[in-house]
């Protein structure tokens, strides 16, 4: 049986990129919602390199009804 390489994304800031190009995703729409439920003010606050702009890209998708990416 032969196995498929998966790409980690390193570098990759869109997230409709992410999911056409087969790279390895861990699935963080659990914390969308999350965030949806509460009227609270949140700070996306991560360490340099760490998936800020990824993560903004997946909310645009997100609330765009873009459910063929998730």
């Amino acid at each position: 049986m032969l196995l498929q390489k998966r790409k980690y994304p390193i570098g990759t800031q869109d997230f409709e990129k992410l999911r056409q190009g087969g790279n390895v995703y861990v699935d963080k729409t659990m914390y969308i919602e999350k965030l949806l439920q509460t009227d609270a003010p949140y700070f996306l606050s991560r360490p340099r390199r760490f998936g800020k702009s990824l993560f903004l890209s997946t909310l645009r998708y997100y609330f765009q009804g873009r459910k063929d990416l998730f």
